[in-house]
């Protein structure tokens, strides 16, 4: 395993799976960048570990993202890895017609993770090396009731993932972690009642975040010539 500390950058740090990852990979001795629109919760995130560097940010602002990169990179003199954590879950059906939601799902989970690329890639290339990381969704492979666009998104985030994968260097490490249900504030942005009532039941079963962060702490810490491509990690009980 590595153990040269490396400069992480996350995204959506504030709660749930970005939470985890910042404290795992800080309290590994990584230097952490926790970027979320919640500043009062990444004020207390930057007081749990003196590892953990935060800044205010909003994926869906294509200058946003550059500066959260271009910030570390002034910082530390390098960037090596970038965890696109940030995302949304308002299920419904498309029956619903809630658009409004469809498109802030689109802006972030889509549009965000590109930005996180455009900002991230050219940094990676200056240096040689560098670590993409996507934290997708089992519904990026399959799709149920109210989650077509949900699952429309996380389809996205992994082809896009995996089309960078196929395209760049050696040089690069791209992975894509796809949790099944972890407990989060996720199914809070349900607005639609139905799928809300059928949330609750889905998500009885589930893993903490920190499940995922060992994952991706895994992918993390693997010598250079190791590319963890993808690692799927649901709760024992989850079968779909």
């Amino acid at each position: 395993m590595e153990s040269t500390p490396k400069v992480v950058l996350v995204t959506g740090a504030s709660s749930g799976i970005g939470e985890a990852v910042a404290l795992r990979l800080a309290g590994e001795g990584h230097h952490v960048v926790a970027g979320a629109r919640r500043q009062d919760r990444l004020a207390a995130l930057a007081g749990q570990n003196n590892n953990i560097r935060v800044r205010p940010l909003d994926v869906t602002d294509r200058a946003d993202v550059t500066a959260f990169v271009a910030g570390a990179v002034t910082e530390f003199g390098r960037a090596d890895v970038l965890i696109n954590n940030a995302g949304l879950m308002p299920l419904s059906r498309l029956d619903a017609l809630l658009v409004d939601e469809w498109d802030r799902m689109l802006d972030v989970n889509v549009r965000g993770l590109l930005h996180g690329v455009a900002a991230a890639l050219p940094v990676f290339q200056r240096q040689g090396s560098g670590h993409l990381i996507t934290v997708a969704s089992v519904g990026a492979h399959e799709v149920v009731p109210t989650s077509a666009v949900y699952s429309a998104t996380k389809f996205a985030a992994w082809a896009i993932t995996e089309g960078l994968r196929l395209e760049s260097d050696p040089s690069l490490r791209v992975t894509t972690i796809t949790p099944g249900v972890v407990e989060s504030e996720l199914a809070e942005t349900i607005s639609d009642p139905i799928a809300r009532d059928a949330m609750k039941e889905y998500r009885r079963n589930s893993i903490p975040p920190d499940a995922i962060a060992r994952a991706i702490s895994f992918a993390v810490n693997q010598p250079p010539d190791v590319d963890v491509n993808e690692i799927i990690v649901r709760p024992t009980r989850q079968r779909g």
